[in-house]
């Protein structure tokens, strides 16, 4: 089967079912698309009609919640190597969406990456369906999304009949109790490396937020004590991610992103926040925020917690969640920029060395040797990882700093052998 950069999968199954079946949902999807998968949720949607179909609105409610951290657990475990963003631009109250008169899209959105491929669960009766199915559902994403021209379709039903009757057996009662939405919502994080734990973070966020949704993004004194901190993205590398995932999910919000230098930011003097969204490790967190806002005279905010998400295949010295602590130190040993050949390459160092170290005494009026001694201790592993194309740490136990050598030397031959495959003339 063809591989696309970016698909779509539209989920049609009922939302209390959809989490007993997004494993093997996105282990099929994971064999069409590479890059990016967009999921858009509309339960009940029936593409067998062969009329005219409409996006519609859903509600807001607990289910998806539910839903959504499932998705994105499953997806860290069964296609990490996917950028999986579940949309919401079709998710409102049932009032607010009675008050607008052209449906969730009066135009197609666009998409950070424009799908080649739509995917469905949809279940289709027979093969000679089929057909019917694929026109109904390139029609349907059409009105959705801004898709790239001949865009492909894949029925992903027939790889998933052997869960269905487990399914129905196990599927619980669906709980369509409405999910409490606020005007504004607030949020904190580092959002170094995006992965799924912070795009439930943001998706639920989004999901509660009706008119604006503040973001907090910790940078300079708040990054001193991470682990790995000197390869933790820069913080306009992070915030043009967060927007590109935002605009992505729900473009109807108002986004704040601002930067965080210290605990609590705007969180504790804006007024029109209402709700603060938290982790089960981020709870006392929010419990300050609300003791500084009862000093300052404001209302509180309402704590809104959700569930660390596991991580299926942690090291010994990582995280048992999520986290990006872990996926920090995953790049150990690995290549994270491709080497280029320079002459001389070895003067590089040293020469902003002595530059570094002339600046500090001229500025600061200080001797040499404590010029030199303060930019070892602030600068050396920042600016070495800078130019570095592979780097490693000894900060845990020599058995795991051997381990990332030999990974280190597995993924040098790895490439060495590739480049030879690659310049290797033809007979």
């Amino acid at each position: 089967m063809s591989m696309f950069s970016t698909g779509i999968l539209v989920l049609t199954s009922p939302l209390h079912v959809l989490p007993l079946r997004i494993a093997p949902v996105l282990t099929s999807a994971a064999q069409v698309v590479e890059r990016t998968l967009y999921v858009h949720l509309h339960p009940g949607l029936n593409l067998g009609t062969g009329g005219q179909v409409r996006p519609a609105y859903i509600p807001p409610v607990v289910d998806l919640c539910t839903l959504i951290s499932c998705l994105y657990s499953n997806a860290a475990d069964i296609c990490a190597h996917l950028d999986v963003r579940v949309l919401l631009s079709n998710v409102r109250a049932q009032s607010a969406a009675l008050s607008g008169n052209n449906g969730p899209f009066p135009t197609p959105q666009t998409l950070s990456h424009s799908p080649e491929v739509v995917l469905t669960d949809f279940p289709i009766q027979d093969s000679g369906q089929s057909s019917l199915v694929t026109q109904c559902l390139q029609k349907y994403a059409g009105h959705c999304y801004i898709c790239k021209p001949c865009l492909s379709s894949v029925l992903l039903y027939p790889r998933l009949k052997e869960v269905e009757e487990d399914d129905d057996r196990r599927g619980r009662a669906a709980q369509l109790k409405p999910l409490e939405t606020f005007s504004d919502v607030v949020v904190g994080g580092t959002f170094d490396r995006l992965h799924g734990a912070h795009k439930t973070l943001l998706n639920i966020s989004c999901l509660m937020a009706n008119r604006r949704f503040v973001i907090g993004v910790c940078d300079q004194e708040l990054l001193k004590n991470k682990v790995l901190k000197e390869l933790i993205e820069p913080y306009d590398q992070r915030v043009q991610k967060l927007q590109d995932f935002l605009n992505d999910v729900k473009p109807s919000l108002e986004y704040e992103i601002v930067p965080l230098s210290d605990p609590f930011g705007p969180s504790v003097s804006d007024p029109e926040l209402q709700c603060i969204v938290v982790s089960e490790e981020t709870r006392k967190g929010g419990e300050a925020v609300n003791r500084k806002r009862v000093e300052n005279r404001l209302a509180e905010l309402v704590l809104y917690e959700i569930q660390l998400l596991k991580d299926a295949h942690h090291a010994d010295i990582e995280e048992e969640k999520i986290s990006s602590s872990s996926l920090r130190t995953r790049l150990l040993g690995t290549l994270l920029k491709a080497p280029s050949v320079r002459k001389s390459c070895s003067l590089l160092l040293p020469l902003f060395w002595s530059q570094a170290v002339k600046r500090i005494v001229q500025r600061d009026g200080v001797k040499e040797e404590d010029a030199l001694r303060r930019l070892k201790s602030q600068w050396l592993n920042a600016k070495l990882i800078e130019h570095a194309n592979v780097v490693l740490c000894t900060l845990w136990e020599p058995d795991v700093t051997q381990r990332q050598v030999l990974k280190t030397w597995t993924l040098l031959q790895q490439r060495i052998q590739k480049r030879l495959e690659e310049i290797r003339p033809s007979p």
